[in-house]
């Protein structure tokens, strides 16, 4: 009877029936918010991506021009998330949240009034680090609430919004174009801004980043490795201070093959994203609306894969997600591979939807790696170390593909490119794999 009573404690998270249902309730809605928050913020960063040709018909400038103008916000947002996740765990998860969505949008304001390249470059770059203010202080909040057995499910649910994200972005430029036809480009980044402000104010209404604001303990996570190891992460910190998760995370060299996975996978990602409506505009001569529009497969099928794809590895690779990485990098690569031989049409969508899905899918996998490797104690500090270097990752494919397009135009060298990156997730997810000790190593 005791053994029944104890085990019926764990999968109640070591709650009473009625604290359970309470927790549980307020897990959805802080899983639930925090993925509509995160999904209407990428209209303030993902914008840029479909207002490009645009910006180059009305203000006369280059493919490198932009590219570099894109790879600003990777800059920031990279190195912003190298001590948000830290900061956020620190000062208060939610504090950085709501201040990170608001002043980003705010950044995005004041580009819809400006002509010059040098003051929205900096206003972006700005912006970049407003927007790092997020994620990783979100992970550590997810962590708070959603157990070591559902943490693929719940990272990748909020992944995945972000894919919706990137649709809501493309729609959102189409809107602003019919909305405000006489600002041109600039509309791109007004009508974006209003729409983050008031998913932030109602964000506010919401949102608990702990279990201890409702008036409960914390969970009990029904598997006692990761349990114990909370302890020991927590005793690290006591022991040798709040910066040391740095420390702790870079000599693991394990981990730092998941910082090249993510930086490999955010070329992949980002080559496609920043590019794919520029090529379908310039290579097919569709104009700027129908270009948003005819790759708006490509970030839809991001949502699907980062959703269902974690989800698969808390089932089947919950001990080791790396051949959930292997299978989506091969299959990436192959349906890139297939794409740049396809003219705009129902195939090319199904390929950019195939292609979304896989790579964004190894996005997803990453974060939930992110919350085993940190566990609660520092999963923000894991996750923004992650964040940094996929965003690092994403800023070097925007330089140097736009100036591999500004001085070639050679769409098949930008498109072989992202093939060989996958691979290169393939081989790295062999090496991280070498050796592996199941019950002393997370990966």
């Amino acid at each position: 009877m005791n053994d029944d009573n104890g085990q019926k404690n764990v999968k109640m998270l070591g709650y009473t029936p009625e604290q359970y249902k309470l927790f549980t309730k307020n897990a959805w809605i802080v899983l639930l918010a925090f993925s509509v928050l995160y999904c209407m913020l990428y209209c303030g960063r993902q914008n840029i991506n479909y207002i490009m040709p645009a910006m180059m018909q009305e203000e006369g400038w280059t493919e490198l021009d932009l590219g570099i103008l894109a790879s600003v916000l990777f800059w920031t947002y990279g190195l912003g998330h190298l001590f948000n996740g830290r900061l956020g765990e620190i000062f208060g998860v939610n504090k950085f949240i709501v201040a990170g969505m608001f002043l980003s949008a705010i950044a995005n304001l004041l580009i819809g009034f400006q002509s010059s390249l040098v003051i929205i470059a900096i206003l972006w770059g700005f912006n970049g680090y407003f927007q790092s203010m997020l994620w990783s202080p979100g992970m550590a909040l997810l962590a708070n609430w959603w157990p070591g057995h559902r943490r693929g499910f719940a990272t990748g649910l909020a992944n995945g919004f972000s894919g919706l994200g990137q649709v809501c972005a493309a729609l959102a430029v189409s809107l602003s174009i019919i909305i405000l036809p006489g600002f041109g480009w600039k509309a791109g980044f007004i009508i974006p801004a209003a729409i983050m402000i008031l998913t932030g104010i109602i964000y506010l209404f919401f949102i608990k980043d702990s279990p201890k604001k409702i008036g409960l303990k914390d969970y009990v996570d029904p598997d006692a490795v990761k349990m114990e190891k909370d302890e020991e992460l927590r005793e690290l910190v006591s022991q040798k201070g709040k910066l040391y998760p740095y420390i702790h995370l870079f000599k693991q060299w394990r981990f730092d093959c998941w910082l090249l996975i993510i930086a490999s996978s955010s070329i992949a990602r980002y080559g496609l994203l920043t590019w794919i409506p520029t090529y379908y505009v310039q290579n097919f001569g569709v104009d700027i609306k129908e270009g948003a529009l005819g790759t708006i497969l490509l970030p839809l099928g991001m949502a699907f894969g980062t959703f269902i794809i974690p989800t698969i590895s808390d089932k089947y690779f919950s001990e080791n997600r790396l051949p959930m990485v292997i299978i989506c990098a091969a299959a990436a690569g192959l349906t890139v591979f297939i794409f740049r031989g396809i003219d705009p049409g129902p195939i090319a969508g199904m390929l950019l939807f195939s292609a979304g899905f896989f790579i964004y899918g190894i996005n997803g996998i990453v974060w939930a790696y992110a919350i085993d490797v940190g566990g609660r104690v520092f999963a923000g500090t894991a996750a923004g170390i992650l964040d940094c270097f996929a965003y690092l990752g994403a800023a070097v494919q925007a330089i140097i593909f736009g100036s591999v397009l500004t001085s070639t135009g050679n769409w098949t060298l930008v498109f072989t490119a992202i093939v060989g990156v996958c691979a290169g997730m393939i081989l790295l997810s062999i090496i991280a794999g070498w050796g592996l000790n199941k019950k002393k190593d997370i990966v």
